[in-house]
């Protein structure tokens, strides 16, 4: 149903809406834009009530900059089971990573969701692992789909009266591109994702290069889903 105004005055708990084009800027798998956007959600205990904000990284970087601040709240109480949802423009880097472990070894009921637009200099071994230690650890980490894309612009954006259902439609290659990376890192496996950017013009490209073992281990509907992967090769 579309919304006759926009959503400034609606959420209560809603402390900070980002424009449309942020949202465009820093969720477009295809950029490579520095800085990481952060869009989260809080629930404590069994209450209904979500609470929504947004952070970007400045000083430090946005994921240490949550943690702090969830640790700081009035409301936080170690004993009260809290479920955190993270929408990030990109995936924790490596010290990100290990600080949001060491976070949640001390904070044992706050349990996190994560989705991430893209992965953040994926080629990186530590990075890499770093993203499977949270695995590891119980971190659910995941690439950010359409639904996800909707329900951030939704939820965060201070999109126009009337555009409820404008949120950016990204290529989808592109998410079966990171999402495909994705099972590498968790598999352990090689890298397969090259991507580089010209600046001459302003494009982003992309290359894969799989190993036997890409073919072996990851499932073949992720090596369909890309588009680029002949059915009678995803099965060999």
């Amino acid at each position: 149903m579309t919304l006759e105004r926009g959503p400034s005055g609606g959420d209560a708990t809603l402390r900070r809406r980002i424009e449309p084009w942020e949202f465009q800027v820093f969720f477009d798998p295809r950029e490579l834009r520095k800085e990481t956007c952060l869009l989260y959600e809080v629930r404590w205990g069994s209450s209904a009530r979500t609470w929504r904000s947004s952070g970007q990284s400045a000083i430090q970087h946005a994921e240490v900059n949550f943690i702090q601040k969830l640790a700081a709240e009035r409301r936080f109480c170690p004993s009260v089971r809290c479920s955190v949802t993270w929408f990030l423009s990109w995936s924790p880097c490596w010290a990100c990573c290990g600080a949001i472990r060491e976070f949640l070894s001390r904070h044992p009921n706050v349990a996190l969701v994560i989705y991430a637009a893209r992965l953040f200099q994926h080629m990186d071994p530590q990075n890499r692992q770093g993203l499977r230690d949270l695995v590891s650890s119980g971190v659910t980490v995941q690439i950010m789909r359409d639904s996800e894309y909707r329900h951030c612009w939704r939820n965060f954006v201070n999109y126009p009266p009337g555009g409820e259902n404008e949120w950016p439609r990204f290529p989808p290659l592109w998410t079966a591109l990171h999402a495909l990376e994705l099972h590498c890192v968790i598999l352990s496996l090689p890298p397969c994702l090259r991507i580089s950017r010209r600046c001459r013009n302003q494009l982003t490209y992309f290359r894969l290069a799989f190993q036997d073992c890409h073919y072996r281990t990851i499932p073949p509907h992720i090596l369909l889903a890309t588009g680029l992967v002949p059915a009678c090769v995803a099965w060999r």
